[in-house]
């Protein structure tokens, strides 16, 4: 699963370039992906998630054992 937040589940999207002529053409509209490390306090090791800049803040503000829990159960990761 390639440029998906595997927190939020943000993905791309496409839309329309719009000119001053007002004639349009397909263009993608991409989420701010990062690679990140997190530490993980339950089971000592860090974990590696491609997350968007909303889902680090996601993780922040509900933790990280939260957020990996709700995106287990909502199919965007599988954990080992």
């Amino acid at each position: 699963m390639a440029r998906v937040c595997q927190i939020t589940g943000k993905k791309r999207m496409i839309g329309n370039n719009v000119s001053h002529s007002k004639r349009r053409t397909k263009r993608e509209f991409a989420p701010n992906l990062k690679t990140k490390r997190f530490w993980s306090e339950e089971e000592q090791r860090f974990v590696t998630l491609k997350v968007s800049a909303a889902g680090i803040r996601t993780i922040n503000k509900n933790g990280l054992a939260a957020c990996l829990k709700a995106a287990q159960a909502k199919g965007l990761i599988d954990l080992v």
